[in-house]
């Protein structure tokens, strides 16, 4: 399923997010850089020893916030972590949180000049943000930086399994 917004495409697709070969994929990572399950443990193990020695000299991440490192063995060139939030019930500044990972994860693609980006579900495992509301607002959180920024041509969502993808299209199509 795809839709172009402002030049730049917007996918969504089932798969893997390690084999993607856009320029960047996106960690939905911890705030410590440390590894972890799910789609972090995944890409770690996919793209080797290379990636954490940079995650431990950056040293953190606050949630809702970016950083970038090497892709190492993977098909994409960098790897951005963002840390999504934990929920808890909608009261703590979860909706601007997760905004704001989806939204700083594209600024640092643009300002590192990258024109493809492969996101996952962030925040929709460990961190039980309700899957619903969390495709509504990265989707949107999408189509809003494309609005404004050209530089991005292609925002590929990765979605693990087909539940997690039949509710992304759901929400996709509330805004083709």
């Amino acid at each position: 399923m795809q839709a172009t917004f402002n030049q730049t495409l917007i996918e969504l697709v089932l798969g893997d997010i390690t084999q993607e070969n856009t320029d960047a994929i996106v960690n939905a990572a911890n705030s410590c850089l440390a590894g972890g399950a799910g789609v972090d443990g995944a890409i770690h193990r996919a793209g080797g020893p290379a990636i954490m020695a940079e995650c431990r000299q950056i040293g953190a991440c606050p949630t809702g916030q970016a950083v970038i490192t090497t892709g190492g063995n993977l098909k994409a060139r960098y790897v951005i972590h963002t840390v999504g939030p934990i929920y808890r019930g909608g009261t703590h500044n979860e909706t601007h949180l997760l905004e704001s990972a989806y939204k700083n994860s594209l600024k640092l693609a643009r300002k590192k000049g990258l024109q493809s980006i492969a996101f996952p579900a962030i925040s929709c495992g460990i961190y039980a943000y309700p899957i619903h509301e969390a495709a509504h607002l990265a989707l949107k959180s999408c189509v809003e930086f494309v609005r404004v920024n050209t530089e991005i041509q292609l925002i590929r969502h990765v979605l693990f399994d087909q539940r997690t993808f039949d509710i992304f299209a759901h929400e996709f199509k509330k805004l083709t």
